[in-house]
């Protein structure tokens, strides 16, 4: 059965990102903050982390979503996008990333959020089989 998307039915529920970029954005700028205060973390987990948090926002949105693989892909591709840039910025101004930093991080979160949010469908479905 393939599904579509009508007038009624937009392929990105706004609420959905706005509630799982906050959630991310929350995470993202306890990151930086501990990024900034302890040297170590900025060293060894400030871009691992900041991908995997907005994988986790994605994954939250297609999770939720529940309406197929592509909708929850493009849009935690967009709330992991939107929860990293306040946090890149942030961490630029304290001196902890180079500026151009703003923009492949943002791009790597993108694509991150992407893929969280399919896993997300992914973990919807398993949870509507009772797994």
């Amino acid at each position: 059965m393939r599904q579509g998307w009508g007038k009624d039915e937009d392929m990105i529920d706004s609420r959905l990102v706005l509630r799982a970029s906050v959630a991310g954005l929350v995470l993202q700028l306890i990151l930086a903050v501990c990024g900034h205060a302890f040297p170590w973390v900025a060293a060894h987990l400030l871009v691992f982390g900041r991908m995997m948090l907005s994988a986790t926002a994605g994954y939250l949105y297609g999770l939720l979503l529940r309406r197929g693989y592509a909708a929850g892909a493009l849009g935690g591709a967009i709330a992991g996008g939107l929860c990293v840039v306040p946090a890149l910025a942030i961490s630029v101004l304290l001196g902890d990333s180079a500026a151009a930093m703003v923009a492949i991080g943002t791009g790597i979160s993108i694509l991150t959020g992407g893929v969280g949010g399919a896993f997300g469908q992914m973990g919807a479905i398993l949870k509507k089989l009772g797994f």
